[in-house]
């Protein structure tokens, strides 16, 4: 690779970027060292660019995440540590998404969808995983023992790497380089003595003539919570009882029919954490050849075996009611039945609800294996100063056996009802006969599948007053499928649980891209970028980038970049079968009994591409005078239009009630007078998000008091989140999440040689209800977590999350506990603690 000298000019600009780009939450700065000595620096790949730089300069914001960092904060997850990114809004699927996440855990930048920010493992496209068909990387299969750092993009980069990089890009670097055997042990509990995790992992790596080889293995496990073991939360209250009810009614002791005015208490059986077994390979490898040629790859290899658990099955079933032309199949009123004011509806049915709790409550199994293998070759041509060439391909697949033990099987239930009328409208447990006719176990399967090759040439073109013109070009082929393929019981539509239909499909993209950087003065440099797709699927997509970097001083560089982006509508979308959903929705009509209602969702083959505008601009100051400090502020607004969404429908609901010749009430399914049993919501094009905010980062590196102190802090302050012309700011809710206005992450680190303690606290400012309008409160969270070298072999830490135990603040359309888990800790406060030892 081509290897430049460094003058002492270069070393104090290189230092001003890093200085904006190295920004780690724990105050642990990435280990990136440049001497004032005369040497020599390779080149190196920056995520935003494919030109590569002798420095870490582009006009992108970038934040990097050592794995020093991660470690210190206690993080056993890729997503915890990125959700807990002042950067991140919405609500992001991890360990605390109990209901419908699969196990699953994603990352949702500026919090305009997972399915809108891109993973990158090693600068490459890492296959989409979870139960099948799906839209986004499941950050799961990523462990963190191999981990270096993490690089995120804060910036829209589809001219760069194509689809789905609308809000950024999550570049994960795994070790490599590595030479010795490194064997890592941490665990963590809560107070309450529950949600244990434990992981061990192992580092081996070695250097050859020429290159480097390193592997490594990793075991993960993680402990449930049960929700009510929580003293804060509030029972939860749910029609759906044990003994059953009839229209609403229930028999009293007497044998009348009255009224129904008990609930099920579900979060004895619901999880806030939900249990996860990890088992990972992992690999490296860099070999130089003969003739200047560099061979690298990496592979990767996750189990994951993770489980939810929710309440026993809540079954509904419209019973028909016996007469004169009809005596078989159907149920009999008796007459302490029609006294309490039972009565067939329009149709000749009754309505009958149970809790199955005589069968147990639903467990969610998934068993899930993702592969990656990425290899390429590089190497020079000797052009102009020198130019890079390199040729890549990238596998990956992800396939899932899913499973939900004690299903019940809603024709079975009914033909059972109408078999043992007396059983069932008793109140009284049901027969282990009975519960074995009725249950089954759900099993579906799944799986996701990529292949891309790409290459690409990058270099100097020639000089000008100011330095060389430097550029990247490349052509890449990407092949993606995905197929899901739910129970049989659930495709008939015979299951209590929401009818699905299964899901095939596949596409294909050939792209060819270019980046330009030119140095107009020895001040100010711009960055172009042209991409093209052609898409099997929706046709073409042209986007681009323009970034311009200006270094006012040696102490202030300023920057601002304006780009377009696109995302393709994924495999899901586009053929994805018919599926249902029990909705946390306010009724306006007050028919529903419940909070939780069924909404079909569709999709649709004729999806177009989303289109997006992105605007970045900024500056980075790091002042000579103050030795060691460094700010950086930068305001950013996105904005997509042809947005692939399901419309809000809950706004559809308010619509219809409203007036009932509103377009709503067609749009979405909604029936007379409220009639909810054929809600829908399809996918469109008519969506749109515009989000602005300002990041704000303060970095303090010094020495006082004989120990190094470093300060960070980190702060977001959003302007602005409108999503199909509904303003969330600073607003939140159970489906959608939060948009807080502020958040903010500040920690502090004072330290000698053998040993540091850091203190950080994260903040969450207050927001407004979206269904109540009432406040909800501010949180703060406190940490403190400390590390002891005890020799250059052995390494000791611990620390505590959540110090005073803060509990999450209420949200009356929560999606679970009467809060959002996914953004507030519904844990409380957790002791963790670790050894490294290497070899």
């Amino acid at each position: 690779m081509i290897s430049v000298t460094l003058t002492a000019k270069a070393v104090r600009r290189s230092l001003l970027v890093v200085a904006a780009t190295s920004v780690v939450t724990t105050g642990l700065f990435s280990s990136l060292a440049f001497a004032a000595d005369e040497q020599k620096v390779e080149r190196i790949e920056v995520t935003g660019s494919r030109i590569q730089r002798q420095d870490m300069e582009t006009a992108s914001p970038v934040t990097i995440i050592s794995a020093e960092a991660i470690r210190a904060e206690g993080f056993t997850s890729v997503d915890q540590l990125l959700q807990a990114q002042t950067s991140m809004a919405g609500a992001a699927l991890g360990s605390s998404s109990n209901n419908g996440s699969d196990g699953v855990a994603q990352v949702d930048l500026r919090g305009m969808g997972s399915q809108r920010t891109l993973v990158l493992l090693n600068g490459r496209r890492m296959v989409n995983s979870g139960s099948g068909a799906d839209s986004s990387v499941d950050l799961n299969s990523i462990p963190v023992a191999m981990i270096s750092r993490v690089e995120i993009l804060k910036d829209g980069a589809s001219a760069v790497y194509g689809s789905d990089a609308i809000a950024g890009v999550v570049n994960i670097i795994t070790k490599k380089d590595f030479d010795g055997f490194q064997l890592d042990l941490n665990g963590s509990t809560s107070s309450e003595n529950d949600g244990e995790t434990g992981e061990i992992s192992g580092l081996y790596g070695f250097n050859t003539n020429g290159g480097n080889y390193t592997f490594g293995a990793a075991y993960s496990k993680r402990e449930s919570v049960i929700q009510s073991d929580r003293s804060w939360t509030e029972p939860g209250y749910s029609s759906f009882i044990p003994t059953g009810s009839l229209d609403g009614m229930v028999q009293n002791d007497a044998g009348e029919w009255v009224d129904r005015t008990t609930g099920y208490d579900y979060t004895t059986s619901s999880y806030y954490q939900t249990p996860n077994e990890r088992y990972s390979l992992f690999a490296n490898m860099v070999q130089e050849l003969d003739n200047n040629l560099v061979l690298t790859a990496d592979a990767l290899y996750t189990k994951r075996k993770s489980n939810q658990q929710l309440a026993p099955q809540p079954a509904s079933v419209m019973l028909d009611v016996c007469d004169t032309d009809t005596d078989s199949s159907c149920v009999t009123l008796t007459d302490a039945m029609t006294d309490g004011g039972i009565a067939a509806d329009d149709t000749g049915r009754v309505e009958y609800r149970r809790r199955i709790t005589d069968a147990g409550p639903r467990i969610y199994s998934q068993d899930t294996d993702t592969y990656r293998i990425s290899a390429g070759l590089a190497g020079e041509l000797d052009i102009n100063t020198g130019m890079n060439w390199d040729i890549n391909y990238t596998y990956g697949k992800n396939k899932a056996d899913s499973s939900i033990d004690n299903s019940i099987n809603a024709t079975l239930l009914s033909e059972s009802v109408y078999a043992n009328q007396d059983a069932w409208f008793s109140g009284d447990s049901l027969t282990d006969a009975i519960v074995n006719d009725i249950s089954y176990t759900d099993n579906s399967n799944g799986g996701n599948e990529l292949n891309v090759v790409s290459a690409g040439l990058n270099g100097e073109l020639f000089d000008v007053s100011a330095g060389a013109v430097a550029f990247a070009i490349g052509a890449e082929y990407r092949y993606e499928s995905g197929y899901y393929n739910p129970d049989e019981i659930t495709i008939a539509g015979d299951s209590t649980a929401a009818q699905q239909d299964a899901t095939s499909g596949n596409y294909d993209v050939f792209s060819v891209f270019e980046e330009v950087s030119v140095p107009f003065t020895e001040k100010l440099t711009g960055e172009f970028a042209l991409r093209y797709d052609d898409y099997s699927t929706f046709g073409k997509a042209s986007t681009w980038k323009v970034g311009l970097t200006y270094e006012a001083t040696d102490d202030l560089m300023l920057r601002a970049v304006a780009a377009t982006g696109f995302r393709a509508p994924s495999i899901s979308e586009l053929f994805g079968g018919d599926s249902g959903s029990y909705d946390y929705l306010t009724d306006p009509w007050g028919n529903e009994q419940d909070p939780q209602i069924l909404v079909r969702y569709t999709s649709d083959e004729d999806l177009e591409a989303e289109e997006s505008d992105s605007y970045t601009a900024g500056l980075v100051y790091s002042p000579s005078y103050v030795d060691g400090l460094s700010l950086t502020l930068d305001y950013w607004r996105f904005k997509v239009k042809n947005a692939i969404t399901y419309l809000d429908v809950q706004a559809g609901l308010d619509a219809c009630y409203a007036d009932a010749s509103d377009s709503a009430c067609e749009t979405f399914n909604i029936g007379s007078n409220g009639d909810l049993s054929d809600l829908t919501s399809t996918l469109t094009n008519v969506g749109s998000q515009d989000t602005s905010g300002i990041d704000f980062n303060l970095a303090y590196h010094f020495a006082a008091l004989s120990l190094d102190w470093k300060i960070n802090n980190d702060t977001t302050y959003l302007l602005n989140f409108e999503q199909e012309g509904i303003d969330y700011t600073n607003m939140i809710d159970g489906n959608f999440g939060a948009y807080a206005e502020v958040r903010n992450n500040f920690n502090i680190q004072a330290g000698q040689d053998s040993w540091n303690i850091i203190y950080s606290n994260r903040y969450i400012g207050q927001m407004e209800d979206l269904s109540t309008g009432d406040d909800v409160d501010a949180i703060l969270y406190h940490n403190l977590a400390g590390t002891y070298y005890v020799t250059d072999m052995i390494t000791l830490s611990a620390g505590v999350k959540n110090i005073t135990d803060e509990e999450p603040s209420s949200v009356s359309n929560g999606s679970d506990g009467g809060t959002v888990p996914e953004v507030y800790d519904t844990i409380g406060r957790q002791y963790y603690g670790g050894v490294t030892v290497k070899f």
